[in-house]
């Protein structure tokens, strides 16, 4: 008989496998351990096909490696695709693994970030340039006057910090926004308790973007410095 994916005592895929990489990324699982399908199987009463497909997902994120004689096998931290948001969020969900991935993505912007600035001054299209003073205006506004719709600052703030990204004209910079702005989120579910996604710099970015509207690319670069600073300080 075919094996039923639907069937509604079956866990969904994407549980199974934000369980194994949990388990992966934080060690409970450590490099060489090794597992089978089957042990899938027991663990979550799923069949051979999610199985399957489970091994083929963490195989694509370089959690596992594969063969039919020995299952498979956990790869070390190096084999990881560590830009993957999956990995990305399973590290910051976890306390364990949680330090190092906010450590990994601050260095990642501090490297990355103020030379999008800098850039974004040079190479920005006017809406562009428009789209990043408004949104800087409303940081401004909203570290103000709160909004009552929960988010909004968060949600404002990662699309500032993308838009500067974009705005730069460096395609790599742009595909990696999604996993440097990962660290945005992550402090704000996890961090202090007020959780305030710009850390008082409400300022800091009006004056970024007004450095970018006009075309200067060293202030911006600067500014865009003394932001990140601060959030790592945050």
């Amino acid at each position: 008989m075919a094996e039923d994916l639907n069937h509604s005592t079956t866990p969904l895929l994407s549980t199974v496998l934000d369980a194994i990489g949990q388990d992966i990324v934080t060690g409970t699982l450590p490099a060489g351990h090794r597992f089978t399908l089957q042990d899938l199987h027991q663990r979550f009463g799923i069949s051979r096909t999610v199985a399957r497909e489970c091994m083929r997902a963490l195989e694509q994120l370089g959690l596992v490696s594969s063969s039919r004689r020995v299952g498979m096998t956990v790869l070390p931290l190096s084999e990881w695709a560590v830009f993957d948001q999956a990995i990305i969020g399973w590290r910051l969900d976890a306390e364990k693994s949680r330090p190092g991935q906010l450590e990994s993505l601050n260095q990642m912007r501090l490297a990355i970030e103020p030379i999008a600035a800098r850039l974004a001054a040079e190479n920005a299209s006017d809406a562009q340039v428009e789209e990043i003073l408004t949104l800087g205006d409303r940081l401004h506004e909203l570290e103000v006057e709160p909004s009552p719709r929960v988010g909004e600052e968060l949600a404002t703030d990662l699309r500032f910090h993308s838009v500067v990204l974009h705005a730069s004209g460096n395609e790599m910079f742009a595909a990696l926004a999604p996993s440097l702005l990962a660290m945005v989120k992550g402090k704000s579910v996890y961090g202090s308790a007020k959780r305030d996604p710009i850390g008082g710099t409400e300022d800091l970015h009006r004056e970024l973007a007004v450095a970018i509207a006009k075309r200067r690319p060293d202030e911006a670069e600067k500014i865009s410095r003394r932001i990140l600073d601060a959030a790592a300080q945050s």
